[in-house]
């Protein structure tokens, strides 16, 4: 126990005499109600379990404050510090469920309703626990779409985000943080692991670098094939690369740092193993290299599918230029005439703080959500009519509205 009170003092900003008392009213939390919360999910239907919630959320609130999980890590948002410690994580985790949950039975309804809107929609998905919107057939579940229209998007979304430029950027981009993330930690403790891995990075991004450096803006184009002596090196593959993001992984598993790396480098494998007998060589001459380059793209059409979280990453770099996760806590359907023809679409974020930089943030990544979902409803061709609407709550806000990027997002608080 005296462990996690370290772990914890490390990023709650009190003088030490404090930490330990505040952290220990905070573990001493009573039998009963740690029972009664642990059917959150199930058990969010009464108000016996939101008076008994309450509390709890209150302590986690508390504890957890300007903290968020981002692509799966604790971050402390204000000071963009990612925060090692798997007390902490355990706890946003619990405090993300309790919060939906209470939400799902006291406020959502309430909230929503005072916006015009009728009723929650019984006939359409509803998300009430936290989930990671990262593949298609995700985002086509939100949506609800049918078979038909699931093959809609698909076809009309693999051409464009699989093109040559947007393959070669998002695997870039991949690695440059990577990269970035690596030079930080350097002025730290680096591991023998961590320093080759560090070189297998620069090799990976000079394979790209020499990928996109032949192209028609380089002037490459004027160049042709030059003749091959019998002693000419094989000509490079997708393969090599493939083969070095298997080294690179193999680095940095078990560092929990790069966690998130090694999950995205994974990703992009599946991408790399349908193209690995591609060509990348330089020296076959400017058409083949554009017929190469076109093999890229109908390789990676055909074989991405709705579940590919490679294909989604591809999704994300194209509309955004970013490869960061997608995470919601909550994500509802409303109705507004008895038709059924106008929808609104709502997607939720629970924060532990109201602080500009916590909204600011918490409204992009909704922003992020709300745009790829009514690009996946544009590409589905759907006549129904669809508003969409980003929400945060968190505990003891006043309720406020804003705009961004055309959408509208709404503040609330969260009371009993």
């Amino acid at each position: 126990m005296l462990n996690i009170f370290k772990h914890v003092e490390n990023h709650i900003r009190v003088r030490s005499h404090f930490r330990t008392n505040k952290l220990s009213r905070f573990m001493h939390i009573d039998a009963n109600i740690n029972h009664a919360l642990s059917g959150l999910v199930s058990d969010g239907s009464s108000s016996e379990w939101c008076e008994i919630a309450y509390p709890k959320l209150i302590k986690l609130t508390r504890l957890l404050k300007g903290l968020d999980l981002i692509s799966g890590r604790l971050v402390n948002v204000e000071e963009k510090r990612v925060v090692n410690d798997e007390f902490l994580v355990e706890s946003m985790r619990k405090f993300k469920l309790t919060g939906a949950a209470f939400l799902k039975y006291r406020s959502i309804q309430q909230v929503l309703s005072k916006g015009g809107v009728q009723s929650v929609c019984v006939d359409k998905p509803v998300y009430d626990e936290p989930f990671a919107l990262n593949s298609l057939k995700r985002v086509c579940d939100v949506l609800g779409l049918s078979a038909q229209h699931r093959k809609l998007v698909r076809l009309a979304v693999c051409p464009q985000v699989t093109q040559h430029q947007i393959w070669t950027g998002a695997l870039a981009e991949i690695l440059n943080q990577l990269k970035y993330e690596m030079n930080v930690k350097e002025n730290g403790c680096m591991t023998k692991g961590d320093t080759m891995a560090q070189q297998v990075v620069v090799n990976c991004l000079k394979f790209l670098d020499d990928v996109v450096s032949y192209g028609p803006e380089s002037g490459s184009w004027m160049q042709v094939a030059p003749k091959k002596g019998a002693n000419s090196p094989p000509s490079a593959k997708w393969a090599d690369l493939l083969e070095m993001f298997d080294d690179l992984i193999n680095c940095l598993k078990y560092d929990q740092e790069f966690l998130v790396y090694v999950i995205k480098l994974d990703i992009m494998k599946e991408g790399l193993a349908q193209i690995k007998d591609v060509l990348v060589d330089k020296n076959i001459g400017y058409k083949e290299v554009r017929h190469q380059q076109s093999l890229v793209q109908k390789k990676l059409t055909k074989f991405l599918g709705h579940s590919s979280r490679c294909l989604f990453t591809l999704l994300l770099y194209y509309l955004y230029g970013s490869i960061q996760d997608i995470e919601l806590d909550i994500c509802c359907w409303l109705s507004e005439d008895d038709g059924g023809n106008k929808y609104c679409l709502c997607v939720g974020k629970i924060l532990t703080s109201d602080g500009d930089k916590m909204v600011r943030r918490a409204v992009k990544q909704l922003d992020r959500a709300l745009g790829v979902i009514k690009f996946v409803h544009e590409m589905a061709e759907m006549k129904e009519i669809l508003e969409l609407q980003g929400h945060i709550w968190c505990l003891g806000s006043e309720s406020r509205s804003l705009s961004y990027r055309g959408h509208n997002f709404f503040v609330h608080g969260i009371s009993l």
